[in-house]
């Protein structure tokens, strides 16, 4: 009779450490909004290594076991661009190889985005290019919010969640109460929105026409509307150079209007766009915290955080349910 081969005293499983089956990862774009996801849905940020070699490329190493667990790679591709979208490729990678069961990029600032069709000849559609480079390092869904156009969903070959940072904003201006206000679109692109705020708002609705004259600088012709003696509330998705919004601004308060807010769901903010809203006649942005930002001497920015939105996402995905009642409000 052969002898047995098992132990005569097998090890007991109960002593494993217990290992939930969610993690959540952080590049270097915006650890700090990852730390808040975390911290909202009750769980640790996993430990990582992402940092340059002095040649500038990207090393990553995963500093604990993701065998086989639902992860979620939080970074958004605010600047530098390029250096982040890297970093995530090459996160999303060392957890397909590590046996990840299904990894998830969350990008609260989808990069590229503005680049979403060939508008003159010989350009790229590079919004599709980072879809399929997304898809390729081995990202099995997408959690994003505000894209700059919404067929970017249509360029992925896998699921996109796409939320949106509306009930943040809302809840915040309704706090206020402002009086006898009209909500106003920077430009003709953005008015679906506006018009959103102003239905949820209970306000009136103005445009503003532009005309770019430079991928930096745009020149507000006309305003459509009646904004005389009201307050103004310019909506956007996202606003880096703040042309836009400054020279709206400009000819809204030429026209008679009163305190003048502005509202976007990412605010970029390079030097030309603090320069230009230390000298407009906007009285307060109101942003959100899907790009990092340090703080910014002589603007009045009011930051609030989409950490518990995406958090509650990252939930639903991960049991299964549905997300649509996380951007769904006043029916």
């Amino acid at each position: 009779m052969l002898p047995s081969l098992l132990p005569s005293n097998p090890p007991e499983t109960v002593g494993f450490p217990f290992r939930p089956n969610v993690k959540v990862f952080a590049g270097n774009s915006n650890p700090k909004l990852a730390q808040s996801i975390c911290e909202s849905i009750g769980i640790s940020l996993g430990k990582s290594t992402v940092k340059p070699f002095p040649n500038g490329e990207t090393f990553v190493k995963i500093d604990e076991n993701v065998r086989g667990t639902d992860v979620f790679v939080v970074q958004s591709t605010s600047p530098p661009a390029n250096q982040h979208l890297m970093e995530m490729f090459i996160m999303i990678d060392a957890l397909r190889r590590a046996s990840a069961s299904r990894i998830t990029a969350v990008l609260p600032f989808y990069g590229y985005a503005r680049q979403d069709r060939k508008d003159q000849p010989r350009v790229p559609i590079t919004a599709k290019l980072v879809a399929n480079l997304i898809v390729a390092a081995g990202a099995n869904r997408v959690l994003t919010m505000d894209l700059h156009a919404q067929q970017i969903q249509g360029f992925f070959d896998i699921p996109v969640d796409h939320l949106y940072a509306a009930p943040v904003l809302f809840d915040h201006i309704k706090r206020q109460n402002t009086q006898n206000m009209v909500v106003v679109s920077p430009d003709l692109g953005g008015l679906k929105m506006a018009a959103a705020y102003s239905q949820t708002l209970g306000s009136e609705l103005a445009i503003v026409a532009k005309r770019r004259k430079s991928p930096t600088e745009t020149e507000a012709i006309s305003v459509i509307g009646d904004i005389e003696g009201k307050n103004v509330l310019l909506v956007d998705d996202l606003t880096e150079t703040a042309g836009t919004l400054v020279n709206a601004a400009s000819l809204l308060k030429s026209r008679g209007a009163q305190r003048i807010q502005a509202c976007v769901s990412h605010a970029l903010l390079n030097d030309l766009g603090i320069e230009r809203l230390r000298k407009s006649a906007i009285d307060e942005l109101i942003t959100t915290d899907t790009v990092a930002r340090s703080a910014i001497e002589g603007v009045r920015i009011t930051t609030l955080s989409v950490a518990g939105l995406l958090g509650e996402a990252i939930k639903r995905i991960h049991s299964n349910s549905s997300v649509t009642s996380l951007f769904e409000f006043k029916g």
